[in-house]
């Protein structure tokens, strides 16, 4: 490795079966162009507990490492090994999207943002808007794991206090999903399924100046300072956006559908963050 050139420890799960996505081919490609400007090593999120305060490593990029519930108790020692030792991480650690689970949608409902309805306790059902059917999310899920619909009726005996308990929103029967992708507070591209029923069948994305004031409310209000995030959200039947979630820990990018000028202003982005990154630390 050159003396001169910052040390990334880069955090993947090439492994991962993904539904509709290939996490390897996408941090191969990333890694291969991280390499123009940095030194790199790839390891397993069960590893990095052990390899975050190596010497030989500048800074921690965690990009497609899977869901944490796979590997919680690696995740946590991580990330305490890091926040407590003052290693850079990108994504930022701060973040209040996913990186803290899904609490945040039952908090930003109550503070009025533009979110599905989302509640955690049977005595504010009566805040959600009526549906046939309801969807029911574990606070801690990801990649639609634990993810069920139910009926009004059976709302009342949901397990609510169960460990870190579920959230509960009204299926929504929306237009389509569309999503934001930010390098820091900078917005690079959209994406969106035109069909509600296929998540990862995405197309480029035009974003109206709305539709970008809508996405960067969110990205103001995680207040992350370095590091990727993905605003994903849906078109309501009256025409207006609604968050669906702030994936601000690990986001897959789908940089394999975009053209080369995209994809490339997107990687000198990440780079310039890295860069702006270990020049803080």
């Amino acid at each position: 490795m050159a003396a001169d050139r910052s040390r990334l420890l880069f955090v993947t799960d090439l492994a991962y079966p993904a539904k509709g996505r290939r996490y390897c081919d996408e941090d191969i490609f990333l890694t291969s162009r991280l390499r123009e400007d940095f030194d790199l090593a790839l390891c397993h999120p069960l590893d990095a507990p052990a390899l975050v305060d190596s010497p030989g490593f500048d800074a921690v990029v965690v990009r497609n490492s899977g869901p944490v519930l796979h590997h919680q108790a690696a995740y946590d020692a991580f990330r305490d090994r890091a926040t407590g030792r003052g290693i850079p991480v990108c994504t930022q650690l701060t973040g209040k999207g996913d990186q803290a689970g899904k609490q945040y949608l039952v908090d930003l409902t109550a503070q009025g943002f533009p979110v599905i309805p989302t509640v955690d306790r049977p005595e504010d059902l009566g805040l959600l808007t009526r549906a046939a059917e309801y969807v029911v999310k574990p606070k801690l899920g990801a990649d639609s794991i634990g993810l069920e619909f139910v009926p009004p009726e059976r709302l009342r005996d949901l397990a609510y206090d169960d460990g870190p308990g579920v959230l509960v929103q009204p299926r929504v029967d929306f237009r389509y999903e569309v999503s934001f992708y930010y390098v820091d507070h900078t917005f690079q591209y959209a994406l969106y399924a035109p069909s509600p029923d296929r998540r990862w069948h995405l197309e480029r994305y035009e974003p109206t100046p709305a539709d970008l004031d809508f996405a960067a409310r969110f990205i103001d209000w995680n207040d992350i300072d370095h590091g990727i995030q993905r605003v994903d959200a849906c078109r309501a039947p009256d025409g207006g956006l609604l968050l669906v979630e702030l994936e601000d820990l690990n986001p897959y990018l789908s940089l394999d559908l975009l053209d080369d000028a995209t994809r490339d202003a997107f990687v000198g982005s990440f780079k310039a963050s890295l860069h702006r990154l270990l020049g803080r630390s």
